[in-house]
């Protein structure tokens, strides 16, 4: 199952929808446990800028830096994007 993270203009019935400083934040019900408890940041260094997220969910990454696994996940085994 892939959990992306991306723009919407509104957010579903079930949705959690939270707004910290000026910026609103939806998570569909399926997807709150795995970001229950994420620091998200926008971070810029030199010319580069973007988003670094810490997850204490996370008990295993991929490679990648896009896929990882929580103890609800663990031993299922999916494709790394």
């Amino acid at each position: 199952m892939n959990y992306g993270l991306g723009f919407d203009d509104s957010g579903q019935e079930g949705d959690s929808i939270m707004e910290i400083a000026g910026v609103k934040l939806v998570v569909n019900a399926e997807s709150y446990p795995y970001v229950d408890g994420v620091e998200i940041d926008y971070k810029e260094t030199g010319m580069m800028g973007g988003f670094t997220i810490q997850n204490p969910n996370a008990t295993a990454t991929c490679g990648c830096g896009s896929s990882f696994r929580t103890a609800l996940t663990r031993g299922k085994r999916e494709k790394c994007d």
